[in-house]
């Protein structure tokens, strides 16, 4: 079992900045790429920014330049620094991981991010 904890999500002005964190707990020993996705109303899900164990990233294009994707394997928390944030960035947005042990999927509750003036 793997449980994933977001945090730092809030109401924020254009141009503006925030930092989302996922902790992860339980068997995270098992843990391999840990990934950040989002979904606003009315929308689909997308995969925003994803990092391996090793530290290899990839973005979506729409966030490519502002987004930054980190992770600390010691403390089984991955980062996600979002700069220059825009109203269409408006989303609750979720961590994700796979055990690399079982295959499960394992999801976090979400935080909002709301970019509004």
């Amino acid at each position: 079992q793997v449980q994933l904890v977001e945090s730092g999500g809030g109401l924020v002005q254009p141009g503006g900045s925030l930092r989302l964190s996922c902790a992860a707990s339980g068997s995270a020993f098992s843990i391999g790429a840990m990934n950040w996705y989002r979904q606003a109303p009315g929308k689909q899900r997308e995969l925003v920014a994803a990092i391996t164990r090793g530290g290899i990233t990839n973005y979506a294009d729409s966030v490519k330049g502002r987004f930054t994707i980190s992770r600390d394997n010691a403390k089984n928390t991955v980062y996600l620094q979002m700069n220059t944030l825009k109203p269409e960035d408006t989303a609750v947005y979720h961590c994700y991981t796979r055990s690399t042990s079982t295959g499960r999927d394992y999801w976090g509750q979400g935080t909002q991010v709301t970019v509004s003036s």
